[in-house]
């Protein structure tokens, strides 16, 4: 057997899934492309290195426009009469619901607004907040911000839509200083903007508000990517993501409409031209954000239609909407709330100290989670979101490292999250979200074609770190179009079919000839490598987060078995060989002994089904033991039997709708 390096894992961690809006339900790509990964690798680490080491929490984003102003329509429609507090509650309700419906296993799944894990995250808010004033990372600043006369109101973010104005950006979702894809630009160069409220063009009038510097960490988050790429398995392309924004500012103009271009160079602050001769467009790079501001007016001036680069531009942290956090009163600026997606991002840290607290643990507790170096935290996240996670957040934890403590919290020792982002999943081969025409299936809608189990396994298999792939139940195609089994159960099959028949195989088989008893021999060679290798590279897989492979090596290894059962069986009962027989039934048995705990955060609820099924205690699951056969896991060994098992009983089911009626 080829040696196999055993990984280090923490000795604890966090682990959080992206927080879903609170003014819907989830969807299937809520579900599919952050929450089971997130749970399964969760799930592991528990078995791992002790569920009391891990806490797994997400929680409802409550804040934001989005929220704001889907609650403000529907209370104008006379469609709700509860509060706002009410509204995100009953959507929180329905998520959670979700969330256990697909044995997602959160120690909490909070509210950034309401209860315990608002008051504390209110509360670690300001803390941040105070903690990056105080060091003078912040920045008071006037911007234009949207402003519909005809309402007499300024907009929100999500009350205005136009184009991305960043080059090579082709979204037509762009909001007020955010585009669907996650780039940041001022309101000023949002194209073609109108107003939600009145389809008009709105207004620019000047707001002021906090903005964190986050260009002035363009070295150090270079230096950190560098050292992610060089001594960590991060994701290639969330590392090709974030390396996008960090470039000087550029302004791109296309060489046919700049009818002077000597003049044009000799009017713009200092800059370096690029002028590559197959591109139809010139690059005008600056030193700095003031610089290339002074030349976007000049060239305003002279009514040249630009695009601007991706580059570092400050942070916003406040906002002018009532529904919010509200922001420490610092140089008399007041009546400010705090802008929806920087208090997200160090949400996870505020659900950790509400879950410990909820357990009674003490104040101190959670900065063994997020301070200490034997932790680490693992933040899964969507490619839309790696500008604020990959770039933002890592931007002020990287300030707040900076930091020399003066309290009781050491904001050096933060540990930055490591981010695990996945690739869109798609439907029917386009894009869905729940902004999108293509309104994507709700999470709970798949549950009525569909098991929990099949789910994870599908969605587990297809491989979103490396691209976006497409989830093509066969459920929602015309009969017409339906080529081949449907790929969602196709992943599943390997449990409710291969992997059932195996362990049917042995129960019966052991009820026939052993009367319930697993046979005490010494596991074959063959068998005891075939396992010790699929956990050494089970173990590998998971620690680079590598999913899909984790799939497919479960479906060889699996298979692997049941073609030793089938072969070694046939023997013995062609000879009617009792000893190959019962070799064979306690070969296989410690085949799946090791199955089951690799098959375990996948697919819980079988698993535990089988354990009960086997007798045996839950250090089954403890990766402690993970070499060990299967009678160590036995209590009361002289006298164990295997509970009795009867016909045609499946341990993964199917969905009963995949049943054919008579």
């Amino acid at each position: 057997m080829k040696e196999i390096k055993r990984p280090v894992f923490p000795k604890k961690a966090v682990i959080t899934a992206g927080m879903p809006y609170g003014n819907k339900e989830l969807h299937f790509g809520h579900v599919g492309g952050v929450f089971i990964p997130a749970d399964i690798f969760a799930r592991f680490l528990r078995d791992r290195i002790g569920k009391d080491n891990v806490v797994f929490v997400s929680g409802t984003d409550c804040y934001g426009s989005p929220i704001a102003t889907n609650y403000r329509e529907l209370v104008e429609k006379k469609d709700y009469e509860g509060t706002i507090e009410d509204y995100v509650r009953n959507n929180h309700d329905k998520q959670k619901e979700a969330l256990d419906n697909y044995d997602i296993n959160l120690n909490l799944y909070a509210t950034s607004a309401l209860g315990r894990s608002g008051e504390i995250h209110k509360r670690v808010s300001e803390d941040i907040f105070n903690k990056l004033y105080d060091n003078g990372y912040l920045v008071k600043m006037s911007t234009p911000q949207f402003y519909d006369p005809d309402f007499d109101v300024l907009l929100n973010g999500r009350q205005v839509i136009g184009k991305c104005p960043i080059n090579g950006c082709g979204s037509d979702k762009a909001y007020a200083d955010e585009c669907s894809l996650g780039h940041m630009y001022s309101p000023s160069e949002l194209i073609d903007p109108k107003s939600t409220l009145s389809g008009k063009t709105p207004k620019l009038k000047e707001v002021t508000n906090w903005y964190y510097k986050l260009e002035d960490y363009m070295d150090a988050l270079k230096g950190q990517i560098e050292y992610l790429d060089k001594n960590t398995y991060s994701r290639k392309y969330l590392l090709k993501t974030i390396e996008e924004f960090l470039k000087p500012p550029m302004i791109y103009v296309k060489r046919k409409d700049i009818e002077d271009l000597d003049e044009l160079v000799n009017k713009l602050p200092k800059h370096n031209l690029i002028d590559e001769p197959k591109k139809p467009s010139l690059t005008f790079e600056f030193d700095s954000l003031d610089e290339r501001d002074k030349a976007k007016d000049i060239m305003k001036q002279k009514g040249l239609h630009f695009r601007t680069g991706k580059t570092l531009v400050p942070f916003r942290l406040t906002g002018n909407i009532d529904w919010g956090i509200d922001v420490p009163v610092k140089e008399s600026l007041d009546n400010l709330t705090f802008w929806v997606w920087p208090e997200s991002l160090w949400a996870p840290l505020s659900f950790t100290k509400t879950y410990l607290e909820s357990i009674g643990k003490g104040n101190d507790e959670w900065k063994k989670y997020w301070l200490s170096e034997d932790s680490k935290v693992y933040q899964f996240i969507g490619e839309d979101n790696i500008y604020f996670y990959g770039i933002a957040e890592m931007g002020m934890f990287l300030s707040l490292i900076d930091i020399k403590s003066d309290d009781d919290i050491d904001w050096n020792k933060i540990n930055l999250p490591y981010l695990i982002p996945n690739n869109h999943v798609l439907f029917m081969d386009k894009k869905a979200s729940s902004s999108s025409d293509i309104k994507p299936p709700m999470a709970n809608e798949l549950l009525n074609y569909y098991t929990a189990e099949q789910l994870r396994m599908h969605f587990l298999s297809l491989g979103l770190a490396k691209k976006s792939v497409s989830f093509m139940p066969q459920v929602y195609l015309p009969d017409d179009q339906k080529v081949g089994p449907d790929p969602v159960l196709k992943d599943g099959n390997l449990l409710t079919n291969v992997f059932n028949r195996l362990i049917r195989s042995c129960f019966y088989t052991s009820q026939k000839h052993c009367d319930s008893i697993i046979p005490k021999k010494e596991i074959s060679k063959e068998i005891i490598d075939l396992c010790n290798e699929n956990i050494l590279q089970y173990e590998n897989y998971m620690y680079r987060h590598e999913f899909h492979r984790v799939v497919y090596l479960l479906d060889s290894f699996i298979r692997n078995l049941n073609k030793y059962w089938s072969k070694y069986m046939k023997q013995a009962d062609t000879e009617d060989n009792q000893e190959l027989r019962l070799q064979t039934l306690a070969d296989c048995f410690h085949g799946v002994r090791v199955a089951l705990t690799l098959v375990h955060p996948i697919a819980p609820s079988g698993c535990e089904v089988v354990r009960e099924f086997l007798n045996v205690n839950e250090n089954i699951w403890n990766w402690d033991y993970i070499f060990d056969a299967v009678e160590s896991f036995i209590d009361g060994k002289e006298n164990h039997k295997l509970k009795f098992l009867e016909p045609k009983t499946d341990f993964f089911k199917k969905h009963e709708s995949q049943f054919r009626k008579k």
